[in-house]
């Protein structure tokens, strides 16, 4: 069973890794050339805020779907991964708005800040802090028991 368990972990990261793969056919976002040029002085691109929004939307579900697919994998806890998801949908909540206003006032507010704040939206970075936040609270409670 252990054998399945991590057998399905990996296939969960192959899909993130997909994701990120395939970006250009499954995702409208004019903004990755930008950011791929890594020149601040490169021409704003020129975008539909409809479907970039809902580009973005969906990346996040896929990336959602995966990341609590990991987590319930390696913990086997509805409850921890609901808490992983409730972290993961915060982080976007507060990082999405950001980083639309960083995109209508045309990275004024710093290239490096819009990119990075990029990167929180479109990739499952805070699945990099849960995993391990995650195996420290399932040692520290095992100890104090």
């Amino acid at each position: 069973m252990k054998l399945l368990k991590w057998f399905l972990v990996a296939m969960c990261v192959f899909g993130l890794i997909a994701v990120r793969m395939f970006e250009d056919q499954l995702f409208y976002d004019p903004f990755q050339a930008f950011f791929h040029i890594a020149n601040e002085h490169a021409a704003f691109p020129a975008f539909e805020w409809t479907p970039l929004i809902f580009g973005y939307i969906f990346r996040f579900f896929l990336n959602l779907a995966l990341s609590t697919a990991i987590v319930h994998l390696i913990f086997n806890s509805k409850r921890w991964t609901l808490q992983a998801a409730v972290l993961i949908t915060v982080v976007f909540l507060i990082t999405f708005p950001i980083y639309l206003y960083c995109i209508y006032t045309q990275f004024e507010v710093g290239y490096l800040f819009s990119f990075y704040m990029r990167r929180f939206v479109i990739q499952p970075l805070i699945l990099l802090l849960i995993i391990p936040l995650f195996y420290y609270r399932l040692h520290t409670t095992k100890a104090n028991h």
